[in-house]
């Protein structure tokens, strides 16, 4: 028999709308602490590894993850002294921005590019053996590294490999108007026309695969000025931007070192053609399959008043809309080929003569009338009082043989939503607490290969499994309902597993549910019905004690009530964190006898708790007891319920 009081001051209401439906909180290894705060972190992984490179202030973190922990090497990347003392003089955006910040870590080829800010003068090296930075040689040809990083850490910029080139794109600051280059490589340098852009600030950029290489192309993502703004307008518009990697420029006469296939199109986010708008696009990622244009563009949007969403873009809509829309300001007929297509170079005469006027369209007329509109005409679904700081996606192959997005998306205050979003809706799967410091999940990076995630703050680095189905429980319906594309149930081994690599779906061992929140394919509703929990037995003594009986709420899209003594009448549920807590009011004073806690989901009741209260027969008190908070009273439930 145990002896135990809980008192309460204040109960917080439930939380109504869209929510995750199950909340982890995760402080296990493996994980790296920085030794001092890096507020600027850039991160490189590759596919399949294990070892993933942090940039951050004169240093390149090389860490290597394990189950156990993590091991990790320091490069120094100092700034040159030249180079602090003009980045002080000049007076910085920040003091501490005169520094050497490494803004780019990427791999072209086998040639590894580190660059650094270099206290406002842009330097750029190549990473040997993981533990030298030598001076970029031999390995084609290379743009200012001011093309490549900003001077200073804070200035929006991205970077991108594709086909053995780098692509950078830079956001206008200062006096600086941005561009779009080829930075790095064996192909022709070209940059974007300065008309082209109207002080850009880049959010992300994507290569759009093709099953013919001429035709693949990158887009870039970004926002810029919108100089035709009304007095109740933003000042500035969401953009996609595109080229064709096989752009080698223009003639000596007309785009001679730029673009010949860069178009931009607007992008809106919104809820239809209402005023309530997010131009800002301040991220971009893209799924797509290995060799079509088709797949999803998911930006990261913020309004004026910093509040972000997440809206979801066709990319097969946006490719029809570069290939057939109008071009604004253009009215007349196009000769031969469409202006800005993507094309292998024909050195005919009469095809020369058309590429040339061609050349003048796309000079004076890069921009098309086609407005990019997200699916399903609004942003997704999500819950409003989280504000969003980066994002990741994966696609992943269900046991149906169907391919479904999961998006990873970091918050303000340290945690991760992991999503799924359907041609239907969006479904919250969970919410991740990592970090004992609620601090802005800085960087993410993701590798479907080996299935990990990396989350990355000021303070520390996290990896944690794509496939956490060992959270979701024990029993099928708990499996299914989490409705995680990576995680199945085994019908042989009764187990929530991930899906094993190459797995036959006509074998049949394995079921999901990822298309609604319906788990009757496990066939357990008898033994549902039927679950019992051993009551606890709470002894009370005193007339004027306060009872209160927490139970521990696992899924947050369940409905909880207590019953007693297994009478139709419930006791409803007061919240307070993740319990649902009993306690006694003036209607319902607590009498002796046992009260059970009953979750009910997808149209099923099961019993999570339960307690035998034994008084010395007085009704227990409805008075409140003052002496002890909030934080006390949960902390003695986590404790007693464990």
């Amino acid at each position: 028999m145990v002896n135990y009081l809980i008192l309460l001051l204040v109960f917080a209401p439930v939380v109504t709308g869209k929510s995750p439906r199950l909340k982890f909180v995760v402080h296990e290894p493996p994980r790296y602490h920085f030794d001092r705060p890096e507020n600027y972190i850039s991160m490189y992984h590759q596919e399949g590894s294990d070892t993933l490179y942090v940039g951050g202030r004169a240093t390149i973190y090389v860490l290597n993850f394990t189950d156990r922990g993590v091991d990790n090497q320091q490069i120094p990347a100092a700034s040159d002294q030249t180079a602090i003392d003009t980045c002080k003089a000049k007076a910085a955006p920040l003091e501490m921005e005169c520094d050497n910040f490494i803004t780019v870590l990427q791999k072209v080829n086998d040639t590894f590019i580190a660059c650094g800010t270099n206290a406002g003068s842009p330097r750029c090296w190549m990473l040997v053996n993981d533990s030298v930075l030598t001076d970029v040689q031999g390995a084609g040809q290379i743009a200012s590294p001011s093309d490549i990083s900003p001077p200073y850490p804070s200035q929006k910029f991205i970077n991108l490999p594709a086909d053995g080139s780098l692509y950078s794109a830079m956001s206008s600051v200062g006096g600086h108007a941005g561009s779009i280059r080829r930075t790095f490589g064996p192909q022709k340098l070209l940059k974007t026309e300065n008309v082209w852009l109207l002080n850009p600030q880049f959010a992300g950029a994507a290569v759009i695969p093709s099953s013919q290489k001429f035709k693949e192309e990158i887009y870039f993502f970004f926002t810029e000025f919108n100089k035709t703004a009304r007095v109740d307008e933003e000042p500035y518009r969401a953009r996609i931007g595109r080229i064709c990697t096989v752009d080698e420029g223009g003639i000596k006469a007309l785009l001679a070192d730029s673009w010949t296939t860069f178009m931009k199109a607007r992008v809106m986010c919104g809820a239809g053609n209402t005023q309530q708008q997010y131009n800002n696009m301040r991220q971009a990622v893209v799924l797509t399959a290995q060799d079509k244009r088709a797949g999803v563009m998911y930006g990261l949007f913020s309004n004026a008043w910093g509040r972000t969403v997440i809206c979801a873009y066709s990319i097969e809509d946006i490719d029809q809309a570069f290939s057939t829309s109008k071009l604004r300001g253009y009215s007349s007929p196009f000769i031969g080929s469409r202006p800005g297509m993507c094309a292998r170079k024909n050195p005919s005469t009469a095809e020369s003569q058309n590429n040339i006027k061609n050349l003048g369209v796309i000079r004076y007329h890069p921009e098309i009338e086609d407005v990019i509109r997200p699916v399903g005409v609004a942003p997704l679904d999500l819950p409003t009082d989280d504000q969003i700081t980066h994002a990741v996606a994966d696609i992943v192959l269900a046991v149906n043989d169907e391919h479904y997005s999961v998006l990873y998306l970091g918050t303000e205050q340290g945690k991760v939503l992991k999503v799924l979003h359907t041609s239907d809706e969006v479904f919250i799967i969970s919410q991740y607490s990592l970090f004992h410091n609620e601090v802005p999940v800085l960087n993410m990076a993701m590798d479907s290969q080996k299935g990990h995630l990396y989350v990355g703050t000021a303070m520390e680095v996290q990896r944690l499994p794509l496939a956490d189905c060992n959270r979701y429980g024990n029993t099928c319906r708990e499996c299914i309902l989490s409705r995680d594309p990576y995680c199945s149930w085994d019908k042989a081994r009764r187990k929530c597993i991930s899906i094993p690599p190459g797995y036959n779906v006509t074998s049949g061992t394995l079921i999901q549910n990822l298309d609604d929140s319906n788990s009757s394919i496990c066939g357990e509703a008898a033994a549902l019905k039927q679950r019992r929990t051993s009551p606890r037995e709470v002894l009370v003594k005193g007339r004027n004690t306060t009872v209160f009986l927490p139970c521990p709420v696992h899924s947050f899209h369940a409905t909880y009530r207590w019953e007693k003594d297994n009478c139709i009448k419930n006791y409803p549920c007061l919240f307070s964190g993740d319990f649902c807590v009993l306690g006694p009011v003036v209607n319902t004073p607590l009498k002796e006898g046992v009260f059970r806690c009953m979750a009910t989901e997808d149209g099923f009741k099961v019993e999570v708790i339960s307690f035998r209260l034994v008084n010395d027969g007085r009704l227990l008190s409805a008075s409140v007891a003052s002496n002890l908070g909030l934080s006390v009273l949960l902390a003695m439930a986590t404790l007693w319920l464990h």
